[in-house]
Protein backbone atom coordinates (compact mmCIF):
# COMPACT_ATOMS: atom_id res chain seq x y z
CA UNK A 1 0.00 0.00 0.00
CA UNK A 2 1.37 3.38 -0.94
CA UNK A 3 1.43 6.38 1.36
CA UNK A 4 -1.05 8.15 -0.91
CA UNK A 5 -3.49 5.25 -0.63
CA UNK A 6 -3.16 5.23 3.13
CA UNK A 7 -3.76 8.96 3.36
CA UNK A 8 -6.79 8.69 1.07
CA UNK A 9 -8.26 5.98 3.29
CA UNK A 10 -7.62 8.01 6.42
CA UNK A 11 -9.24 11.08 4.91
CA UNK A 12 -12.38 9.08 4.08
CA UNK A 13 -13.14 7.98 7.65
CA UNK A 14 -14.48 9.94 10.64
CA UNK A 15 -12.11 11.76 12.99
CA UNK A 16 -12.68 9.21 15.76
CA UNK A 17 -11.54 6.40 13.46
CA UNK A 18 -8.40 8.35 12.54
CA UNK A 19 -7.63 8.73 16.24
CA UNK A 20 -8.06 4.98 16.74
CA UNK A 21 -5.76 4.27 13.79
CA UNK A 22 -3.15 6.63 15.23
CA UNK A 23 -3.42 4.97 18.65
CA UNK A 24 -3.07 1.55 17.06
CA UNK A 25 -0.03 2.67 15.06
CA UNK A 26 1.61 3.96 18.25
CA UNK A 27 0.85 0.62 19.93
CA UNK A 28 2.41 -1.34 17.05
CA UNK A 29 5.53 0.82 17.07
CA UNK A 30 6.01 0.44 20.82
CA UNK A 31 5.38 -3.31 20.69
CA UNK A 32 7.91 -3.74 17.90
CA UNK A 33 10.49 -1.65 19.72
CA UNK A 34 10.00 -3.58 22.96
CA UNK A 35 9.97 -7.04 21.42
CA UNK A 36 13.00 -6.74 19.18
CA UNK A 37 16.00 -5.46 21.04
CA UNK A 38 19.13 -5.82 18.99
CA UNK A 39 21.40 -8.71 19.84
CA UNK A 40 24.27 -6.24 20.12
CA UNK A 41 22.59 -4.49 23.06
CA UNK A 42 22.11 -7.80 24.89
CA UNK A 43 25.64 -9.13 24.42
CA UNK A 44 27.30 -7.20 27.27
CA UNK A 45 24.51 -8.24 29.62
CA UNK A 46 24.88 -11.90 28.64
CA UNK A 47 28.65 -11.77 29.00
CA UNK A 48 28.35 -10.35 32.49
CA UNK A 49 25.58 -12.68 33.60
CA UNK A 50 27.21 -15.87 32.33
CA UNK A 51 30.87 -15.02 32.82
CA UNK A 52 31.39 -17.54 35.62
CA UNK A 53 29.76 -20.35 33.65
CA UNK A 54 31.67 -19.55 30.48
CA UNK A 55 35.01 -19.33 32.27
CA UNK A 56 34.96 -22.76 33.87
CA UNK A 57 37.04 -25.82 32.95
CA UNK A 58 33.83 -27.81 32.59
CA UNK A 59 32.48 -25.37 30.01
CA UNK A 60 35.80 -25.37 28.15
CA UNK A 61 35.69 -29.17 28.01
CA UNK A 62 32.07 -29.21 26.80
CA UNK A 63 32.77 -26.71 24.02
CA UNK A 64 36.16 -27.95 22.85
CA UNK A 65 34.74 -29.65 19.73
CA UNK A 66 32.58 -26.76 18.58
Amino acid sequence: MSTAMLIAELESVPEQTRREVLDFLAFLKSRNAASSPSSESLLPLAQTAWAEDWSSPEEDQACKDL
